[in-house]
């Protein structure tokens, strides 16, 4: 088994860089994947950049040039549900593109046309062991449910009530969903997982040096948990 995990910090990458034995770095369309070994699980790590073209790219290089038959994606979203708070964490049972609008034609929105699937499903059984990991980890809660993807920064409270309303989502981001469509694509099980930096339905967000310095170390927990339980 070879896992690719793919972060939206770069921060989260060094201290994943640190932790590793490494065996090598390689440069492929302007990012860095680093090789090598991670708390007994061979992986590559790296930081793909903002928006679905870029996640698209960087999830196919993992597959084609390192032969990873897993991916795990973590990053930010903004949550989509009252209930859902900065420094809670939304594991993604589904992921659609919300942007994906091909409905002069009949199809629904967020349906990618011509394919057989709406959404993009993650590995149930990743899924459960980032749960169990999340649970380990104080102050922030849980939840399992859809994650929506596009190409545009959110801000508004309507805009993002629409989006929950609309898909029934948990959360949304820029990334989670290209690469879902990938890993379908090519038959690799993935598992998505965001950290809540704001939510603008219930008002709630927190100062971004605060957050990130939460997010990173939630995350590090998180995928190390993960790891070292994994079959």
């Amino acid at each position: 088994m070879k896992i690719g995990i793919i972060g939206a910090m770069q921060e989260e990458v060094e201290i994943l860089k640190n932790e590793m034995v490494l065996s090598k770095n390689v440069e492929y369309t302007s990012m860095s994947f680093h090789e090598g070994v991670l708390w007994d699980k061979n992986v590559v790590v790296v930081t793909c950049g903002i928006g679905k073209v870029n996640a698209a790219v960087c999830t196919q290089i993992l597959i084609d040039q390192f032969k990873v038959n897993r991916i795990i994606n973590v990053g930010i979203a903004g949550g989509l549900r009252e209930d859902i708070y900065p420094g809670d964490i939304v594991i993604a049972e589904s992921l659609v593109q919300h942007d994906m609008d091909t409905t002069f034609f009949g199809d629904p929105l967020g349906q990618v046309p011509r394919l057989d699937t709406f959404d993009f499903k993650c590995n149930e059984a990743m899924v459960n062991f980032a749960k169990k990991a999340v649970d380990k980890i104080e102050k922030s809660n849980a939840f399992i449910g859809r994650i929506v993807s596009g190409d545009q920064f959110i801000h508004e409270a309507s805009k993002l009530q629409y989006l929950h309303d609309t898909f029934d989502a948990y959360a949304c981001e820029m990334e989670g969903a290209a690469i879902g469509q990938v890993c379908y694509l090519n038959k690799v099980d993935f598992v998505v997982i965001r950290s809540i930096s704001d939510n603008a339905i219930n008002g709630s967000h927190m100062d971004y040096e605060t957050f990130s310095q939460l997010a990173i170390k939630n995350s590090v927990r998180l995928l190390k948990d993960m790891l070292l339980k994994m079959y």
